[in-house]
């Protein structure tokens, strides 16, 4: 045997055994039912609730129509991303970045996709820890409304504790537990949405014209619910390392239980997003407040249980999310800077990474408008059109057939929403940051 195919073999080797270390890949005996509730944990986050104050920047007509075509189009991206995972034959593409080295080389691949990715996982990290720590609060205030103040950073702190324990889990299979019950919230705390707000019924006083007085107001409020739309319907970063976890052979390929799971998650999509927007602008009209549980405000008992539903869901979500963080960064210090893949190293990785969202959420709760503005050009990208690139390039469909023009559509739908989202966040930074004192 030749020196070079000695070396070779030894590289294999070790990659092998690198991958059998690494979050996304050291397990692969997922079943396609942890591809449905991983797949509702990544895209139903809280984000939910604001869905009736988008529609009350959008308008019924334009609000609806958006609504449809975002679920459509991201059903449709989806299904090209779990095709393309073994789409060259005798291979995986079992990260986001990996597919992008495939379409755009390996250089250009990783310059395009992976600071995109890292923008929407980090980011929704962030929220979550905001998103976290506000419905902690919320439920100590409705409890307890005699009790002391305590500030949003106590319960931030309380929230990010969680993590310093979950994130030790080593791979996608091992929170499927974690996974399924914040999938269940995720439907729970919908249906409590809607359920209330059909129980209350609507009042005879009800407004659904324009939310702002000015048309400068309307139409930096339409663009802004432009992102609330697009950050609701992002859950692709974590597509093809979900879909890394199921085992696969030529006659059974992981795209079938990865599939069949998806579909379950967006029947359960439709029924959390559908119902709490369309329902909550109905009963509230343009009146109804950034979070619909808000709005509700009784019975004191249903708050507190739909924000703790809140809570349990956004701890799930934040590990499926930050275990494609773990995987990139580890992998970058075991597979580029050489260091052995051990237990020190993913402890200090990951509780630095905790620390880090965690203090950026404590410096930025208005953090939401912050990634409105720059997650317009992650968000849609990742979601609405870079998975048409991709397919353009690899499976090059026949030039001007259906699946060539479907293609060209969402990219050029989904490039607008990439320019106009951030514009709209603009204004709601500027607002939001207006009177803001750090820590206060």
């Amino acid at each position: 045997m030749k020196m070079s195919e000695v070396k070779k073999k030894r590289s294999n080797n070790n990659n092998s055994s690198i991958n059998d270390w690494l979050p996304i890949t050291s397990s692969r005996n997922a079943k396609w039912y942890y591809s449905a509730f991983h797949n509702v944990t990544a895209m139903v986050g809280a984000g939910v609730l604001g869905l009736p104050y988008a529609m009350s920047q959008l308008g019924w007509g334009a609000g609806v129509t958006i609504m449809i075509l975002s679920w459509v189009i991201t059903l449709y991206t989806l299904w090209q991303m779990v095709e393309m995972h073994e789409m060259v034959p005798g291979k995986r593409f079992d990260r986001y970045h990996e597919l992008g080295q495939e379409a755009f080389g390996e250089k250009l691949g990783l310059w395009i996709v992976v600071p995109q990715q890292l923008l929407v996982e980090i980011g929704v990290n962030i929220v979550y820890m905001v998103t976290g720590g506000k419905s902690l609060q919320k439920i100590y205030e409705t409890a307890c409304p005699d009790c002391r103040h305590l500030k949003t950073t106590y319960f931030i702190l309380i929230f990010s504790s969680v993590h310093y324990f979950l994130s030790f889990c080593p791979n996608f299979n091992s929170i499927s537990l974690v996974s399924f019950l914040a999938a269940v919230m995720s439907l729970s705390y919908s249906t409590i949405g809607w359920g209330a707000s059909v129980h209350k019924g609507i009042s005879p006083e009800v407004d659904y014209s324009p939310r702002a007085s000015t048309s400068t107001g309307r139409v930096f409020g339409f663009l802004s619910a432009l992102g609330d739309v697009a950050f609701a319907f992002a859950g692709h970063n974590v597509v093809l390392e979900i879909q890394a976890t199921m085992p696969s052979t030529p006659e059974y390929p992981s795209k079938k239980p990865m599939w069949k799971g998806v579909i379950i998650a967006y029947v359960v999509v439709a029924l959390c997003y559908f119902p709490v927007a369309f329902v909550g602008y109905g009963v509230f009209g343009n009146s109804v407040q950034d979070n619909i549980l808000i709005s509700l405000q009784k019975p004191a008992w249903l708050i507190i249980m739909a924000n703790a539903f809140v809570v349990i869901h956004v701890i799930g979500s934040y590990q499926v999310f930050a275990m494609g963080v773990f995987d990139m960064i580890e992998s970058y210090f075991v597979k580029q800077r050489n260091f052995s893949p051990t237990k020190t190293l993913r402890f200090i990785v990951r509780i630095s990474y905790v620390a880090l969202t965690m203090f950026l959420a404590i410096t930025f709760p208005f953090f939401g408008g912050l990634l409105g503005f720059f997650g317009g050009f992650a968000f849609a990208p990742t979601t609405y059109f870079l998975p048409c690139i991709m397919w353009l390039a690899i499976h090059k469909p026949k030039r001007f057939g259906l699946s060539w023009f479907a293609n060209w559509i969402c990219i050029i739908l989904g490039v607008l929403l990439m320019i106009l989202a951030p514009i709209g966040a603009l204004r709601q930074i500027i607002l939001q940051a207006k009177g803001y004192k750090f820590y206060s």
